[in-house]
Parts: C-alpha cells; structure tokens; sequence
C-alpha cells in the first residue's frame, strides 16, 4: 500500500517505513506530523478532490539540516559582470511510521 501526498507545493510517493526529505517543517525533532492524502493505493485506487475522506499520513520528524550548496553564477560577457553566490535549501528528514486508512 502506498499514498501520495503533498507538502511544501510538492508531492511525494510514500509507503510505511520510507524516509523522505521534504522542505523545512516548524516541527520538533521526534514530534509526530501528519499529511493529508490526494491518492490512496491498495486493493483498490482511491482519489480524492482534493483529499482523500478520512485517510492520513503520520510521520515522525528525524532531523532537520541544509541541502549541499549549490553555486549561483552570473556572468555577462564583454561587461567585466561577474557574480558568484552559494545556496543551501533548509529541509526535514521525515520518517513515514503509518498509512492511516
């Protein structure tokens, strides 16, 4: 059985067990969250519009960190214009404990 659900304007594919790296939650480390589900799958598929009845997805917080940089280069040439930034994206490490049906 899996599910998908959606946080932080994206959409991930989960099952129990699974660990998944989503953007930056205002949670506390080992507190529980919980996702609305858009799609259920088991023996049957269930949709939901926008979700899905009485279905929810429980996790627990593992950690919070930074993603690797990533350097942001600008450069226009014959301008002598060169700009060089650095960039790391904040995330949360969830693991999924229960696909609540």
């Amino acid at each position: 059985m899996y599910a998908i659900i959606a946080t932080g304007g994206k959409q991930y594919k989960v099952s129990e067990g699974d660990t998944i790296y989503i953007e930056k939650l205002e949670n506390e480390v080992d507190s529980e969250v919980t996702f609305p589900v858009l799609m259920l799958s088991g023996d049957t598929i269930e949709v939901g519009s926008p979700y899905v009845e009485g279905a929810s997805v429980t996790g627990k917080v593992v950690r919070h960190g930074r993603g690797k940089k990533i350097v942001v280069l600008k450069y226009k040439s014959k301008k002598n214009y060169r700009r060089k930034a650095g960039h790391r994206q904040p995330f949360t490490q969830v693991e999924i404990t229960k696909v609540n049906v």
